[in-house]
């Protein structure tokens, strides 16, 4: 499915990153942070290229093989270097507690992935590191503008507070705002945005 989905010449989320994760990349000051970077779901790595672009090392991982060599291609057109891994996040392992920041955009998964996905995150961040998340909730349903249209497949806030208790949850919302990332996200998307800081 995704690599039919991305075998297209253009880039179907856009080249530009997620203006969420730019947001509060900046809030946070997170470049004052350089370390390792791991992108879950990434896709076609436009995020993960931002991120290289600001001197981080970033790790970036996807289901996709046609989508990972899309990301190659578009850090090599702005000058950097990813490190990509194909693999499914329902086996995959990263390494534990060494990484500065974990970024899930729109990773959506099957409820017992998306569970071991946030467990994953968790435990590759080092203390201090920092998650960066937004995804589709239940409210997504119908609108056409994205997503899987799945509830299963959907992020709740009050599932993620959960999960990162006792963590030190910096932000956490729900919200409808407009999303114009590439033809596949266009239009008002209900969403959850979340960032939280491993104790």
């Amino acid at each position: 499915m995704w690599d039919e989905r991305f075998s297209s010449e253009h880039y179907v989320y856009g080249e530009e990153p997620n203006s969420f994760l730019v947001e509060q990349w900046n809030r946070y000051e997170l470049d004052k942070h350089k370390g390792k970077v791991l992108c879950l779901a990434e896709g076609e790595g436009r995020n993960a290229v931002y991120l290289a672009e600001r001197g981080h090392s970033v790790t970036t991982v996807d289901l996709s093989e046609v989508g990972l060599q899309k990301a190659d291609r578009l850090a090599q057109t702005r000058g950097v270097a990813l490190k990509t891994v194909h693999a499914d996040l329902a086996t995959y392992a990263p390494d534990t507690d060494i990484y500065s920041a974990v970024v899930m955009i729109f990773a959506h998964t099957p409820t017992d992935i998306r569970k071991r996905s946030l467990q994953m995150a968790k435990d590759a961040l080092k203390p201090g590191g920092y998650l960066v998340l937004e995804g589709y909730t239940e409210d997504q349903i119908g609108r056409g503008t994205g997503g899987p249209g799945n509830k299963a497949m959907m992020f709740s806030k009050q599932e993620l507070e959960e999960f990162f208790e006792p963590d030190e949850i910096l932000l956490s919302r729900e919200l409808v705002r407009d999303i114009r990332e590439g033809p596949l996200h266009d239009g008002e998307g209900a969403v959850v945005q979340f960032v939280a800081r491993k104790a």
